[in-house]
Formats: structure tokens, sequence, C-alpha cells
């Protein structure tokens, strides 16, 4: 188990170095010159020269690679353009907001999912499973900004049970941080409990047909058993698959939710970011979400041996 833990770790590490040289390469190979487009089009020749030697743009490629390689492992992802603030500041100022309402979202959806994707399994063909079916049909269907509209229009603004917009941190309360949270959770939601509960049911539903299901029932073990221990045990790998993979993308997706309601997370930071061409912000949200995939997929596989002991790749 060590071992293969300690190969897909090194496994990792070169997909990690691919994505930190594209994002060196992102503004040294970006057409025209990099100081005037740091600088913008109003820039002086004594500015333009001033950003070259800052950013070591007149020493050779690879001096410039090794240089920031340097800096980047001891935590130094650069200086804002716009705000001439440490990027890692911003970041951590603003991961908050956004690994919360990830971390609720993948909570409530996985609780409410996944039992209703083994049910519709167990029921196949009768109105239930019609109608699980037709709930991640809508899931699907309905953008997550009509929702989160739909829910500020209803609890917000007619019964005035939560607020319209905001965060609060966990850190001054714990009610007022959950009622800033309850509803973009619930309206990233629709679309992940919709991508959970089809794939449940699907792999549930593929796994009753297997003979050892049959012979679990013709021992007299309880339905409850069977579709617990046997059923979804065993049909757990794909599903863990798209929790994972759901989890990841909610960490770097979360952008029109967090619009929506107002949230300062790093889903917004990156459009601020691309908007106004700040190129350090950019590098390092591009290094943070390939380092959160790189993550999750580690996870996936440690997870897959657990389920499954006979996965050894």
């Amino acid at each position: 188990m060590l071992g293969y833990l300690l190969r897909r770790v090194l496994a990792a590490v070169p997909v990690m170095g691919v994505v930190a040289l594209f994002v060196f390469l992102l503004l040294r190979l970006t057409p025209g010159d990099p100081a005037a487009i740091l600088a913008g089009d109003n820039a002086t020749p004594e500015q333009l020269e001033r950003i070259r030697t800052s950013l070591g743009l007149n020493e050779p490629l690879y001096l410039q690679f090794v240089t920031w390689i340097g800096k980047l492992l001891h935590g130094d992802l650069g200086v804002s353009l716009i705000s001439n603030v440490p990027v890692l500041q911003m970041i951590s100022q603003r991961v908050e907001p956004s690994i919360s309402i990830a971390l609720s979202t993948m909570v409530l959806s996985i609780v409410v999912a996944v039992p209703l994707g083994v049910i519709a399994a167990w029921k196949h063909g009768t109105w239930i499973d019609r109608f699980v079916m037709g709930l991640s049909v809508l899931g699907f269907s309905v953008p997550v900004f009509v929702i989160g509209y739909v829910l500020i229009q209803l609890f917000a603004i007619d019964l005035r049970w939560l607020p319209v917009q905001g965060f609060q941190s966990i850190s001054k309360g714990f009610w007022p941080f959950l009622q800033r949270i309850i509803l973009p959770t619930i309206t990233l939601s629709f679309i992940y409990v919709a991508l959970i509960a089809r794939m449940t049911r699907a792999a549930v539903l593929d796994v009753l047909g297997e003979d050892y299901v049959r012979t679990a029932r013709a021992k007299g073990i309880a339905e409850s058993g069977v579709l617990l221990r046997h059923a979804l045990r065993n049909a757990a790998v794909p599903v863990i698959t798209v929790i994972g993979s759901g989890f990841a993308l909610l960490i770097s997706g979360v952008v029109v939710t967090e619009s929506v309601f107002n949230l300062p997370g790093i889903g917004r930071l990156t459009v601020d970011a691309v908007l106004a061409r700040d190129y350090p912000i950019i590098q390092a949200m591009i290094l943070l979400t390939s380092g959160i995939y790189v993550a999750v997929n580690l996870l996936i596989d440690v997870a897959y041996t657990l389920l499954d002991p006979r996965i050894r790749y």
C-alpha cells in the first residue's frame, strides 16, 4: 500500500512540473513585449525597463525559469500588478468562502444523492425511479444563476429568513457563517445531486444483477444489507470518481455562484485578475487549480485501493 502511494505521488511530480513550465511560459512567450503587456499602453520607456529588471526579463530564459521555480518553492507567488499585494496573501484572504461552499456542497450532495441513487436502482422501473431521474434532468437543465436568483427571491426577499448576499467568516460565529452559505450551497447542490444520483443509480443497478448479490439474497440477508454491504460498496468506485472530480470542479468553478451571492472567493479573484491582466494572480490560480486536481486524483486513487484491494496500478 505504501509503495503504491509513493508511486502515485512521484507520478504527480512531473505533471506539476509541466504545469509550472506552462505557467512560466504563459507570460514570457506571449506575443509582444511582456513588460509592455504588464505595464499597459501608456507606459514610459523608463517604466518598461524597470519592469523588465524587476522580473528578470533581461536574463536568459532558463535563468528566469530557475529563479522563478526557486521563488515558487519558497512560497513566493509574486506580487499583484494592480494592488501591489503579495499574491499568496490575496489568495489566503479569498480561499475560505470557496472552500466553505465546496465542502458544504459536496457534503449535502453526497448525503442526498447517494441514497436517492440507491433507491432509484432498487426501485428500477417504478415511479420512484422515474421521479429521481426527472429530478436529475431538472438539476442538469436549469442554469445555476437561475436557481440562485429564485432562492434569493424566495428565502431572502420574500420570507426574509436569510441574508441576500455576502460572506461571514466562521471565526466570527458559526450561525452567521451558516446563514450566508446555505443559499449558495443549495444552489450548487442542484447540479451535483443530479450528477451523483445518476452515477450512483447506474453503478448500483449494474451491480444488482451480479451473481454474488443473488447469492446474498438467497442466504436471507436483509435487503438493506444487500444494498449497502454488497451493492453500494462494489459500485462505489465510479461514484467516488464523480465525487472527487466534482469537488475539484467546485473549487475552481464557483465563479457564477460567487457572483450571484457576492462572495469574495477565489473564483471572483480569478475573473478580476483576467479582466485586469494581472498575470501573477492568473499564474498562481492556474497552479492552485492544477494542484487541487492532482491532489484530488491522488485521493481518489487511495480510495480505490481501500474499496477494492485488487486495484494496484
